[in-house]
């Protein structure tokens, strides 16, 4: 009886250290998601748009294209990862205290906002595409919507490079 369970116990063992240290991997104890910084989150959007704008070599003619690009790009006040603790606190108080129906509705508004602001973004995207010249378009079509770990970013490459 107790070579069945020493091997069980031993397999238990392991499997909560292998998830505790998966835990930590991840930024905290079980069950805790960190979330980045807002201000690093602003920090690393501003320098892909500063390369994306170098790479593009945006001329003083297309400034005030890129200008209303980039502001068209900014995130929905009070929506997103970028929320703080006390906004997001006090919207699952609110959302609390609502009958099923009315929390369907409240998600239905939400998500029409989000996907207004989604809307204005794509026409946005258009109209400077637009101003771009070929070449440039180009290398938007390339670099514009791929994320740093696809050589979109800022610079940091995951893996080998692409000669």
């Amino acid at each position: 009886m107790t070579s069945f369970f020493k091997p069980l116990l031993i397999a238990a063992v392991l499997a909560g250290a292998g998830l505790e240290t998966t835990a930590q991997a991840m930024g905290g104890p079980m069950g805790q998601h960190q979330r980045m910084d807002p201000a690093k989150m602003q920090q690393m959007m501003a320098q892909r748009q500063a390369d994306l704008k170098a790479r593009l070599k945006i001329t003083a003619a297309q400034e005030g294209a890129w200008n209303a690009y980039v502001a068209s790009m900014q995130p929905l006040a009070g929506m997103g990862p970028g929320r703080d603790p006390e906004t997001r606190k006090k919207m699952h108080e609110e959302m609390a205290a609502l009958t099923t129906p009315q929390r369907i509705d409240r998600m239905n508004a939400m998500k029409a906002a989000r996907d207004a602001a989604m809307a204005q973004r794509h026409d946005a995207t258009k109209t400077f595409y637009a101003a771009l010249t070929p070449e440039q378009q180009k290398v938007f079509d390339t670099k514009a919507m791929m994320g740093p770990r696809h050589g979109g970013g800022a610079g940091k490459h995951h893996g080998p490079r692409q000669g």
